[in-house]
């Protein structure tokens, strides 16, 4: 009896506790459930991670894909309209570009004879030309060394600009920063005819903000001579020249030339010194130079100041040059002062494809020198030899319309009058004291 008794006590107890320990497994087993998802997350997790971090070191060892640009935009390694053909890397590049623009004028007074001609001939505008043009980084510095080449041709023959000179227009190397300014050394443009001077109003052509690019007038028509006056002891380029130029944050541009006369005996003879100061103001722009020349031993200076303000589609230029030179055997024949002033304008409607300019330009010499001809020679010309002296005027005045297909392509008319007044004569005219050109050209840039 007491046996009986206590086995089923053994088995109440054991009933009374079974539930109990049901829900204890219960709960391990969902817990065990519970960790094995988190740890299977985790591992897709870190699976992710270790896919991503194989992707950025196989980016990291394969080369650099980003494109390198030059100054202008243009994209290495390729061709962009208006930018030339460039190849190069980010440390580095060149860029080949040209110009080809083919003009028919007629022309009257072509001859002694007073007869006309109508034929292609030198461009209207401004000279055919190829180039090259390269820049590469000099480590951390900051400093880019840069080189430009350009060589002029005749669209019309093909033959040089000038004979047995490749680059006639530059050659030159030098180096660039930000901080630093623009230094060249070589040939290239007299600075005093640049973006950073007289080229923003010396015609409606030129560029409007100064800037340390090389560039110029329209000067192969009959209003070309005024360039003359933005000279140097070699014409409108210099030879053996050192020139730097800096655009500063505050919109002025400032430049400085030297061009070594290379004379034995005679450091000066041959040189010229010209300072520029520019002031890009956005809507209005201004510039002035003073250049000291020695021609063949014989001073020569000219001042001068102008520039341009953009009123809605009009631009208007402006600007005055003043002149004075030595001239004869040992300046003999006294002292030569030209004043000269142009005005222009260039309306573009709606800034769209076309564009008309009109300008005037006025230049009155005092006893200039003459050659043999009894042509006025132009300012900075050798006049050591001459023995006889003129005075009297040139004026032009000139027009144009030009439609541009796009940034590279135009077509254009053009025309100009030239009178010549007093003692003043010019080659060209053949004797006349007038002479009227109408062109027709093509332009493309590549």
């Amino acid at each position: 009896m007491k046996k009986t008794v206590l086995c089923m006590a053994v088995l109440a107890a054991f009933a009374g506790a079974s539930p109990a320990f049901a829900d204890e497994l219960a709960d391990l087993k969902a817990e065990i459930a519970a960790q094995k998802q988190a740890a299977a997350a985790q591992k897709a997790r870190l699976d992710a991670l270790e896919q991503k971090l194989a992707n950025v070191q196989q980016s990291a060892a394969a080369p650099a894909a980003a494109p390198a640009t030059t100054g202008t935009g243009s994209t290495l390694g390729g061709y962009k309209l208006g930018d030339g053909l460039s190849i190069g890397s980010a440390n580095g590049f060149v860029t080949l570009y040209g110009l080809i623009d083919v003009s028919y004028v007629h022309t009257n007074h072509a001859d002694a004879n007073g007869s006309n001609v109508t034929s292609p001939r030198v461009a209207w505008f401004s000279g055919n030309r190829w180039g090259l043009f390269g820049s590469r980084k000099m480590g951390d510095s900051g400093l880019n060394v840069i080189f430009r080449l350009e060589s002029e041709f005749e669209s019309q023959t093909g033959n040089m600009d000038t004979d047995n000179v490749l680059f006639n227009r530059d050659a030159w190397v030098g180096v660039e920063s930000k901080d630093f300014g623009k230094l060249t050394l070589g040939r290239q443009n007299a600075i005093a005819r640049d973006p950073a001077s007289s080229a923003i109003y010396g015609d409606p052509y030129g560029p409007a903000a100064p800037s340390t690019e090389e560039g110029g007038y329209s000067n192969n028509n009959n209003f070309k001579q005024l360039i003359f006056y933005a000279g140097s002891a070699t014409g409108t380029r210099i030879n053996n020249g050192v020139v730097w130029k800096k655009a500063f944050s505050n919109g002025l541009l400032a430049a400085v030339q030297y061009q070594f006369g290379g004379v034995p005996g005679d450091f000066s003879k041959g040189s010229t010194e010209t300072v520029s100061l520019a002031y890009a103001g956005g809507s209005f722009n201004l510039a002035g130079f003073v250049t000291n020349a020695n021609v063949a031993g014989l001073t020569n200076r000219t001042y001068s100041v102008g520039g341009n303000v953009q009123i809605g589609d009009v631009r208007l230029n402006s600007g005055v040059f003043h002149y004075t030179a030595e001239q004869g055997a040992a300046g003999a024949l006294g002292k030569r002062t030209d004043n000269a002033y142009t005005l222009s304008a260039k309306w573009t409607p709606g800034g769209g494809p076309m564009d008309y300019a009109l300008g005037y330009q006025n230049m009155k010499a005092n006893n200039a020198a003459v050659n043999g001809s009894g042509n006025v020679l132009n300012a900075y010309a050798n006049a050591s030899g001459a023995t006889a002296v003129a005075t009297g005027s040139r004026s032009t005045l000139y027009t144009s319309a030009s439609y541009h297909f796009d940034k590279i392509t135009e077509v254009y008319a053009a025309m100009d009058y030239l009178k010549l007044k007093d003692g003043y004569k010019f080659g060209a005219t053949n004797g006349a004291p007038n002479q009227t050109e109408f062109a027709l050209g093509l332009r493309m840039k590549f």
